[in-house]
């Protein structure tokens, strides 16, 4: 939640985030592996940006419904932002994102 965020961290956030990708697991394990640039690893603080899809990697010995208890849902994308340039970023999610749907 943004005014949340804005309330509780008035210096800005930190450079983990998370999303839902449309197309489930299916889809999240394409958008995994389709980054270029971005890293397919679990680990978060590194400089480099790193993506993962717990449902299918850290979560996936949970059942769903403890996978949805712990907040992580079958469409979850979880990004480490590192240090390249936000527009290769950007460029790198877009491609990825396309390749997810098709």
């Amino acid at each position: 939640d943004y005014k949340l965020a804005k309330r509780y961290l008035p210096n800005g956030q930190g450079a983990i985030l998370g999303f839902g990708i449309k197309g489930g697991k299916e889809a999240g394990v394409k958008f995994i592996n389709s980054v270029k640039l971005a890293s397919h690893l679990a680990n978060i603080g590194d400089s480099k940006t790193l993506v993962i899809h717990p449902a299918s990697t850290t979560h996936q010995q949970l059942t769903e419904a403890e996978q949805l208890a712990a907040g992580v849902t079958s469409d979850y994308i979880r990004v480490s932002v590192g240090t390249e340039h936000i527009d290769d970023i950007i460029a790198d999610f877009e491609q990825a994102l396309s390749a997810s749907q098709s």
